[in-house]
């Protein structure tokens, strides 16, 4: 929902930063694989209880998201690159909630509601971006991708406001792990619904 409006302001920062990048060799592919390692990490770091360096790793990881679609751009994209950016986006978004998990038993079953509820969205979100391209739609709402965008309530800036509030305040995952696994369903059927209006023969 958000992610959208904050192109404008934080593209012409990112895109300078990837033409430094890029000027220094750094690849997309490169930075992409980086930030996964750095929120892999963050989850871990909240599964043994450092919950502080957690969110550190957390934003180090949205910093490279951030960069690693800067420097394609200055390098061009390419089909590869899309592939690992997504899977990396989605291995990352599940972490967190695991780590939550492993953090505490009674954490358990809404970090496996929360993770459940992230499976339906990606699959919502992938199948709609599939058909899309099928159809030879396009969008640049979310800025220049490797495949379709669909908007939707629950996006990234959503969700890694989300992740730094359980990093905040960890005694009320519960409630946020429902609370957002909800407004994940709800933008399923948002995007249900625009696929019904798009796709509709």
């Amino acid at each position: 929902m958000l992610d959208a409006k904050l192109r404008p302001l934080i593209d012409p920062p990112l895109n300078r930063a990837g033409q430094l990048l890029a000027g220094l060799g750094v690849t997309a592919n490169g930075l992409t694989f980086a930030g996964l390692t750095l929120g892999l990490a963050g989850a871990a770091a909240i599964a043994f209880g450092h919950i502080g360096w957690g969110l550190a790793l957390i934003l180090a990881n949205r910093v490279c998201d951030g960069l690693d679609g800067a420097v394609a751009r200055v390098r061009g994209p390419s089909d590869l690159g899309g592939y690992f950016d997504i899977v990396a986006d989605f291995a990352f978004y599940v972490s967190i909630p695991l780590g939550f998990g492993i953090l505490s038993a009674a954490n358990t079953l809404p970090a496996l509601v929360l993770v459940a509820s992230f499976v339906l969205t990606g699959v919502s979100f992938l199948a709609f971006a599939v058909i899309a391209g099928k159809r030879g739609d396009e969008t640049e709402a979310h800025g220049k991708k490797s495949f379709f965008y669909s908007t939707g309530l629950a996006e990234g800036t959503e969700t890694i406001a989300v992740f730094i509030a359980m990093c905040i305040f960890p005694a009320w995952f519960a409630g946020l792990a429902y609370g957002y696994a909800a407004l994940c369903v709800l933008t399923v059927f948002q995007r249900s619904l625009m696929a019904r209006a798009a796709f509709r023969d």
